[in-house]
């Protein structure tokens, strides 16, 4: 498993930004996945989560952080060995570096769960 996140940058309070993680693995489409994000002097938290589903189709179990429910959704192409994060309603606080990660199992938010990271990608909201 190695993961490639993307997709960060600098965008305005109320505008929109997607999120993608890519795995160069085969076994991608058997891996819940999950977002984090760690913001400057605070400690990584919880995001997304996502399971891998039927192995299949796009579909799956997800859960959010109580901050982001509502403005962020998590969705996967497990023909593509992406896994998306579109975040929308962007607000300052939601400024933090993003990372990616992979688990076995079901989805998770609990970062020692997580095995497989990725390098994480930066985003920053303006106000």
């Amino acid at each position: 498993v190695q993961l490639q996140a993307s997709g960060g940058g600098l965008v305005q309070a109320g505008g929109s930004l997607r999120l993608s993680c890519a795995d160069s693995g085969r076994t991608f489409s058997r891996l819940a996945m999950g977002w984090f994000r760690q913001a400057p002097g605070r400690e990584r938290e919880f995001v997304a989560t996502m399971s891998w589903g039927d192995g299949v189709s796009v579909y799956g179990t997800t859960y959010y952080a109580d901050s982001v429910k509502g403005r962020f959704t998590i969705s996967r192409d497990n023909g593509r060995n992406t896994v998306y994060l579109q975040m929308n309603s962007l607000k300052p606080e939601d400024t933090a570096v993003y990372f990616c990660a992979a688990k076995t199992g079901g989805p998770g938010s609990r970062l020692n769960e997580y095995a497989y990271w990725g390098q994480g990608t930066q985003v920053t909201v303006s106000s």
